[in-house]
């Protein structure tokens, strides 16, 4: 039987991903900040053959010692997980940019490690979308990246219209 991990199996996209997974009978390994947090993670103890094939590990993806025991094993792993920021981001290069990059490189090192066969990264729209640059008449592409200053230049017009 395959084992994959899924990345912050609890939120609402590795939750179905877990699902489909355990449907396929495949074993699960899951990061959640709290295994024994139930308002967060209780939902995925009760889906269908969970009991007897997911796992939770306590992971936080800056840690990469957290990674490798999650990922022990596993032929797979599907890195959902990323930084989810509320209305306003005071510093997004702290608050969401680094997070993300290093909890990937993170990621990516600890499947190394374990000799991961596959391994699929989940990203934002908002990695592609935010690019005034790009034509509009040509279709996006692992070329179309955001433009980092226009973003940020976004973020800081928000926090303007904020503090009125």
């Amino acid at each position: 039987m395959k084992r994959v991990c899924v990345t912050r199996a609890g939120g609402y996209i590795a939750s179905w991903v877990v699902k489909l997974l355990l449907s396929k009978d495949y074993m699960v390994h899951g990061t959640v900040r709290d295994p024994c947090d139930e308002k967060k993670n209780g939902h995925l103890k009760k889906l269908e053959n969970a009991e007897e094939r997911l796992k939770l590990f306590k992971a936080d993806l800056l840690e990469y010692e957290d990674l490798c025991v999650a990922f022990a094993g596993c032929t797979g792993v599907l890195h959902v997980a990323s930084p989810v920021p509320g209305r306003h981001v005071p510093n997004p290069q702290v608050e969401l940019l680094d997070p993300a990059i290093i909890g990937t490189q993170n990621v990516l090192n600890a499947c190394l490690n374990a000799k991961v066969e596959k391994i699929v990264v989940v990203s934002s729209a908002s990695a592609v979308l935010l690019n005034p640059q790009w034509p509009s008449d040509q279709e996006m592409d692992e070329s179309c990246w955001t433009d980092i200053e226009y973003a940020k230049s976004l973020q800081e017009s928000q926090a303007q219209t904020v503090a009125r």
